[in-house]
């Protein structure tokens, strides 16, 4: 089977565009219910899930990347993985040490876009349509089963109705938050730049506006200029879909691995400690310790001090004290001693 393709890469393209089509085959009736109108978001998915599976295995087949997935997966059953599951998809509590201003923007942000792709891909692909009955009552199906059954002009048909205005508030929110924050933050400014940090809220501030840009061509203009903006705002989503696995919002989809790397770092961290060996602080595991003295060498670089210590078993603080040993030739890293603002923030 392998001999069959060129890369690993292209072998689970081709078994992921084959399930993704098996599943539109079963969810639309087989093709009966599928929506022209959504052609050009289907076809920039399939281009999406290619650029994400590239940007994924490039990633992954990277030593780190390897050693974290690899053990992550063993631990994935671990008591305390729907725990972590909840902080890092649910409720975004790593963020909210942070401070309360940047957890509300990745919130709105967040769930704004996750709410979105809910709606959206079912819709897309067909998974999900609805039918009116004669007496009023309004049907949601999916996977061609019907699994709601709601009055027409109710609250929650209302809610079915407007989900993505809801959500493109949501992430006018969020993008207005972080946007604000980016030109006020002192150490966001610092360290940021346009392609990178602003364009994607650009982009996403782009289709949240012309999404609701439809909605109020259909309800206040009757439905004039509407082919247009329809148009545009269906190009905007294709564009952004393409950026998407290469740039910033690649954290997005990615953010499941951080539920491999916390109870990577949590298992090995109650097995043992390891101590810094200048000023025996203990500050990381000793299997994650090896792994990355381990991962060094496979790239042959040692990273030993003149003492014979390895630089993966210096705290953070030991290890800048000794880059500036490097370059000041006194020994300052052996001092045990930490510095008075090793904690500071700004």
């Amino acid at each position: 089977m392998d001999r069959a393709f060129a890369s690993r890469y292209a072998k689970m393209y081709f078994m992921s565009v084959i399930v993704l089509l098996a599943l539109i085959y079963v969810g639309s009736r087989f093709f009966t219910h599928v929506d022209l109108g959504l052609y050009g978001y289907m076809v920039g998915t399939f281009v999406f899930i290619g650029g994400f599976l590239y940007r994924f295995i490039s990633w992954a087949e990277r030593p780190p990347a390897k050693i974290i997935i690899k053990k992550g997966i063993k631990l994935l059953f671990r008591k305390s993985t729907p725990k972590t599951t909840a902080e890092h998809m649910v409720t975004y509590r790593f963020i909210w040490n942070r401070g309360i201003y940047r957890w509300t923007q990745h919130i709105l942000l967040g769930w704004g876009c996750i709410l979105s792709a809910f709606v959206t891909f079912p819709l897309v692909f067909s998974w999900m349509y609805f039918t009116m009955d004669d007496n009023g009552r309004y049907n949601v199906i999916f996977m061609g089963l019907r699994i709601m059954q709601m009055d027409a002009d109710g609250v929650l048909a209302y809610l079915f109705y407007n989900a993505l205005n809801i959500t493109a508030f949501m992430v006018i929110a969020g993008c207005s938050m972080a946007l604000y924050r980016r030109i006020k933050n002192m150490q966001a400014k610092a360290e940021q730049n346009f392609i990178y940090d602003f364009m994607p809220l650009y982009m996403l501030l782009f289709i949240s506006l012309t999404g609701l840009q439809l909605t109020f061509h259909n309800m206040v203009l009757h439905g004039w200029g509407h082919p247009v903006v329809s148009l545009i705002h269906q190009w905007s989503v294709i564009i952004t879909l393409l950026y998407l696995p290469f740039g910033k919002l690649a954290h997005i989809p990615f953010r499941p691995v951080s539920i491999l790397a916390r109870n990577y770092r949590e298992h090995y961290a109650e097995q043992a400690t390891l101590a810094c060996k200048v000023c025996g602080t203990g500050f990381v595991s000793a299997e994650q310790s090896a792994d990355v003295a381990a991962v060094l060498q496979l790239n042959g670089m040692e990273f030993r001090t003149p003492e014979g210590h390895h630089l993966a078993e210096l705290c953070l603080p030991c290890r800048r004290k000794y880059r500036i040993a490097r370059f000041s030739g006194v020994s300052t890293h052996m001092i045990p001693h930490k510095e008075a603002n090793q904690n500071a923030k700004g």
